[in-house]
């Protein structure tokens, strides 16, 4: 445990000592939701006596313990010190009915508001946003916290061009090395390591099969499914959120429907990926984590390949440029420990991530589209993966 995570601890029980009641309406005009979710919801206001407006957070108390609503205040007021990071405006307190607490406001909505679907957003904009969201994700990480929630309903515009954009909603993050039972789901951003859990009965199947098993299978599964398995929480999960969400903002697709072995996309990128690391080197999701050197000269990058030589691409890769390939190839590495960081990733950043042709075609939808017909809908991006 790092100093920060204890600190962190610290200040939660110091902060429920302190925790005052009041009433909202009294300190401040709510003009309209922002957001919700499992958590609770997120409502912009304005603050009656100073003019400033800010997103006040609302957590059901009925289903949020003191001590989860107190983490989620503190490490947003204290820890998120990035400019890319929310932060908590040192406003928090109780109603009958939530416990609040005061955050910075972006007024322009999140990633889906720009990621247009089947077409994606501008490369260059995009870049801008990964090249802020390596520099949040570091600091986090820095301090011994990972988010484990990343995805484009977590990131907040500050303005339309996404030249600031911040990461937000800390109410997944863990300390690094804490165990959690692992939860597998039908999603892209589900890293492969997951898949471990698949049956577990906390986790979740994307569709039935339809075909009807016998009492015996039916046992087996009732079996299987009582078996939890507790993992290590580790920033190698942000990484994998991170290069899905990159293909995303590029694509306004995923790449997979589902990060399992039986979803057939998936197992042509793993293909791909066996093949431009060479017969000696073995895909095991625990192998141990490279040297520095070791990782210069491994093949990560195809810095070695010839146009000739390499690899024919996954399908769903062949718009890419080698460069913007292997940025993928870095942070969608089905190995959790070599898995590259969200600081290494900032090298591929500068040169051009879309193939020519791809790039012009992208241009051309975007202009019949004017902009308009934004994704809102998680299904609607991985609708192009294929089972």
């Amino acid at each position: 445990m790092t100093a920060a995570t204890k600190l962190l601890d610290e200040m939660c029980h110091l902060t429920a000592q302190s925790l005052t009641a009041m009433d909202t309406s009294e300190h401040f005009q709510v003009l309209k939701l922002l957001g919700e979710g499992s958590y609770g919801k997120v409502m912009l206001a304005v603050h009656r006596k100073r003019g400033t407006p800010m997103a006040l957070k609302f957590f059901p108390r009925e289903s949020t313990s003191l001590f989860s609503f107190l983490r989620e205040y503190n490490l947003s007021l204290s820890f998120c010190t990035h400019p890319s990071l929310t932060r908590a405006l040192g406003i928090a307190y109780s109603t009958p009915s939530h416990y609040v607490f005061a955050q910075q406001v972006s007024l322009f909505g999140d990633l889906y508001d720009v990621i247009l679907p089947e077409v994606g957003m501008e490369e260059d904009c995009c870049q801008r946003v990964v090249s802020q969201l390596c520099g949040a994700l570091s600091h986090l990480h820095s301090l011994g916290f990972v988010h484990r929630d990343l995805k484009p309903e977590n990131v907040f515009l500050c303005d339309s061009a996404c030249r600031w954009v911040k990461l937000g909603d800390f109410g997944m993050v863990k300390a690094r090395g804490t165990k959690v039972p692992e939860v597998w789901y039908s999603s892209p951003y589900c890293p492969p390591e997951a898949e471990i859990a698949r049956d577990n009965e906390d986790s979740w199947s994307s569709v039935s099969d339809g075909n009807e098993a016998s009492k015996e299978d039916e046992d087996e599964k009732k079996m299987k499914k009582k078996k939890r398995v507790w993992v290590s929480v580790e920033p190698s999960a942000d990484s994998w959120a991170l290069g899905i969400l990159t293909y995303a903002m590029l694509t306004g697709s995923h790449p997979w429907a589902e990060t399992a072995n039986d979803c057939r996309s998936y197992l042509k990128y793993l293909e791909w990926f066996d093949r431009t690391r060479g017969p000696d080197d073995e895909l095991d999701v625990w192998a141990e984590p490279q040297t520095e050197a070791e990782r210069e000269t491994s093949g990560l990058t195809g810095a070695g390949l010839g146009a000739k030589e390499r690899p024919p691409t996954a399908p769903q890769f062949a718009c890419f440029t080698p460069l913007a390939c292997s940025f993928f190839q870095s942070l969608l590495d089905p190995r959790p420990r070599l898995r590259g960081r969200p600081e290494d990733a900032l090298s591929y950043l500068g040169g051009d991530w879309m193939m020519e042709k791809e790039r012009l075609r992208l241009e051309e939808e975007r202009r019949k589209s004017g902009g308009k017909g934004a994704i809102r809908n998680m299904k609607e991006m991985e609708g192009r993966g294929e089972r």
